[in-house]
C-alpha cells in the first residue's frame, strides 16, 4: 500500500505545505527568541535583571509546553487546519504586542499567552509536514520545517534587531512581526489539507490507523525516552539562547554589535543542523545519527565554554554546539515520535514530547539558570548544559530505530 501511494505522490502540494509550514515556524522563532538580544536595552528601560529574564523566557516556555500537550491531542481529532491557521494570527498579533510592554507583570502576560498559541501549531505542523511528505523524505522534509525556526529566530533575528537598535526603538521593532504572519497564515488556509487516517499510516512503524485513547501513546518506549531526551536538549538550547546575550556582554564584554554576531551562531548551526542531519538520518537511520549528535554537542560546549572573548571562536563554537542540539530536537520531536505512534495519535505524542520538555526544559531551566547567573555568575551558567547531555546521551542508546530505509527489510510491527 504504501508503493502504490508514491507512485502517485503529490509532489507540488509536498513542496507548498512545506515551504508554508516551514515559513510559520519561521515566524514562531522570530517572534519567541528576538527578544534575547534585545533584552540588555530593554532591562535599562523596564528595570529587569537576569532573573526576569529567566522568568520572562520560562513563562513562554511554560505556555508553549501546556499548549503543545493539550492541542496536540486536540489536532489529532478535528484537522491540522483548525489549530495551525488560528494559532498563527494569534501569536502573530500579540508577538506586535510585546512592544507595548510597561514592566514585566506584562510582558509575562503577553509572552505567555503568545508561548500558548506557538505551542498549538508547533506538534501540528510538525505532523501536518511529515503527512505531505513522501515517507523516505520524513526526515530531510521535517529538517526543513524545523530549520526555519533557528534561521529565522535564532541566525537573522539577532542580526536584524541589533542593526535596527541603531534607527529605531526597541518598542517599535516588536511591531513590525505581526504582518507577515497574517500573510502565511491566509496562504496556508488557501493551501493546507487535512489527511485521512488511513493514509496517515503509511507514515507511521505501527501502520496503525485505528483510533486510540491519547494516554495510550506512553506505552511506546520511544515516547517515553523521547520525553526525558526533549528536557535535555531544551536545557541546552534555551540557557545559551537566553542568558548567553548577557553572558557575552557583561562577562566577556563584548560590544552590542559583536554579541548580535556570535549568537547569530546559534540559528546558524542550527539551520545546518535541522536539514543536514535529519536527512542523514532518512539513509543511515534515526538512532546513529542522534548517538553522534549528542557526542559532537558535549565536546564543542567544553571548547565553548574554555573560550575567551574572541568572537569568531566563540562564533565557530557555538555554531557546531547547537548544530548538534537542533539535530537533537528535530529527530525527538519529528520523525522519532510521529513515526513511533499509530496514526490517530502521531500530533498527540508530538505535542507531549515537546510540551514535558518546554514546561519542565524550557520553563524551569532559565530559571535556575537565572538564579545561578545572579547569585554565584553568569559564567556558571553552561553547566547545566553538561549535565543535561550527560542525560541525554542515556537516553539515545536506549532508543529503538524507526526510519523507513532501516525498517524495509523487517515485517513492520509496533514500536513498543
Amino acid at each position: 500500500m504504501a508503493n502504490q501511494a508514491n507512485s502517485c505522490w503529490d509532489t507540488t502540494y509536498e513542496w507548498k505545505a512545506v515551504l508554508l509550514l516551514a515559513l510559520g515556524f519561521g515566524l514562531v522563532g522570530i517572534d519567541r527568541f528576538m527578544i534575547m538580544p534585545l533584552f540588555p536595552v530593554m532591562m535599562a528601560d523596564l528595570h529587569l535583571d537576569y532573573q526576569d529574564l529567566g522568568h520572562i523566557t520560562g513563562a513562554l516556555s511554560v505556555a508553549w509546553g501546556v499548549s503543545a500537550m493539550f492541542m496536540g491531542n486536540l489536532s489529532d481529532r478535528i484537522g491540522h487546519r483548525k489549530v495551525i491557521i488560528p494559532a498563527i494570527v494569534v501569536f502573530s498579533l500579540l508577538a506586535g504586542l510585546s512592544g507595548l510592554a510597561t514592566g514585566v507583570g506584562t510582558l509575562l502576560l503577553i509572552r505567555a499567552v503568545m508561548g500558548f498559541a506557538e505551542g498549538a501549531y508547533t506538534p501540528a505542523s510538525i505532523v501536518a509536514t511529515l503527512e505531505a511528505s513522501r515517507p523516505t523524505r520524513h526526515g530531510r522534509n521535517i529538517g526543513i520545517q524545523q530549520m526555519a525556526l533557528p534561521l529565522f529566530g535564532l541566525g537573522l533575528a539577532p542580526i536584524l534587531v541589533t542593526q535596527l537598535l541603531k534607527f529605531l526603538p526597541w518598542h517599535s521593532i516588536f511591531a513590525v512581526v505581526s504582518i507577515p504572519g497574517l500573510v502565511v497564515a491566509f496562504l496556508l488556509w488557501k493551501v493546507l489539507r487535512n489527511t485521512r487516517a488511513s493514509v496517515a499510516a503509511a507514515h507511521t512503524a505501527t501502520h496503525d490507523s485505528a483510533a486510540h485513547k491519547w494516554t495510550d501513546v506512553f506505552r511506546y518506549r520511544n515516547i517515553r525516552l523521547n520525553i526525558v531526551g526533549m528536557l535535555c536538549w531544551l536545557t541546552c538550547l534555551v540557557v545559551l539562547s537566553a542568558l548567553f546575550p548577557s553572558y557575552l556582554i557583561d562577562y566577556l564584554h563584548l560590544s552590542m554589535q559583536q554579541m548580535g554576531y556570535v549568537l547569530s551562531a546559534i540559528g546558524f548551526g542550527g539551520t545546518v543542523g535541522t536539514v543536514l542531519m535529519p536527512t542523514l538520518s532518512d539513509r543511515l537511520g534515526r538512532k546513529p545519527v542522534m548517538i553522534l549528535s549528542v557526542i559532537g554537542a558535549a565536546v564543542f560546549l567544553v571548547l565553548l565554554s574554555r573560550t575567551g572573548p574572541s568572537p569568531t571562536l566563540l562564533f565557530t563554537y557555538l555554531m557546531l554546539t547547537l548544530l548538534f542540539v537542533f539535530s537533537m530536537i528535530t529527530l525527538t520531536v519529528g520523525p522519532l515520535s510521529a513515526e513511533s505512534v499509530p496514526a490517530k495519535l502521531m500530533s498527540t505524542a508530538s505535542g507531549l514530547v515537546v510540551g514535558i520538555g518546554e514546561v519542565f526544559g524550557g520553563g524551569l531551566a532559565p530559571a535556575i539558570a537565572g538564579y545561578v547567573a545572579k547569585h554565584f555568575g553568569i559564567q556558571y551558567i553552561m553547566y547545566l548544559g553538561f549535565v543535561a547531555l550527560a542525560i541525554g546521551f542515556v537516553v539515545v542508546i536506549n532508543l529503538k530505530e524507526t526510519a523507513p530505509s532501516r525498517l524495509q527489510s523487517r515485517k513492520p510491527v509496533p514500536v513498543r
